[in-house]
């Protein structure tokens, strides 16, 4: 991913294991991504966490260390999530690895990015993204806006309860 582009990225739990469906690992990856923005690493247009994979918009503005920080995003949240089901050693072990680096991994390797280069790409991404917690068979909110975590609800209702988004029309 190149600094100063717009990005439709996503990332998926190992074999799509409903890892954050609690409520407290959703914040594992708000709080990564409020920090990432405040350190100036990245800028969020959008986003979704649903029970097993995350979707955003986002641009990296500046690498962090030696590293992409969605790179860190992964790093950070996939740590986290996995010490949040440490006590629960049966559901862990379908995170395990053979690794040299590591015993566990929760996210799929093959994070998906894709360069949104038009405003009806990015709008149709956004549309995607907001209304994803409602398709097929997820149904995790009546209304879209009422997801709890998406930035749909600061894009229809003018809610800025994560302080970290920046709205689209800011950038196109």
């Amino acid at each position: 991913m190149d600094t100063h582009k717009l990005y439709f990225y996503t990332c998926t739990i190992n074999n799509w294991i409903p890892v954050l469906y609690q409520e407290k690992r959703k914040l594992i990856l708000i709080d990564s991504l409020r920090f990432l923005v405040e350190k100036k690493k990245l800028t969020v247009y959008a986003f979704v966490i649903m029970p097993n994979h995350f979707h955003a918009i986002l641009e990296i503005l500046a690498w962090n260390g030696k590293e992409s920080p969605v790179t860190s995003f992964k790093k950070y949240t996939g740590h986290q999530l996995i010490q949040s089901i440490r006590s629960d050693q049966q559901f862990l072990s379908r995170f395990q690895v053979d690794w040299k680096d590591r015993n566990y991994d929760i996210w799929q390797p093959d994070s998906r990015a894709v360069h949104v280069y038009s405003n009806e790409v990015i709008f149709q991404k956004m549309d995607y993204i907001h209304f994803n917690p409602v398709a097929g068979k997820w149904n995790l909110a009546e209304d879209f806006t009422l997801y709890e975590y998406s930035s749909a609800s600061f894009y229809y209702s003018d809610s800025n309860k994560f302080e970290f988004l920046t709205h689209i029309r800011d950038r196109i």
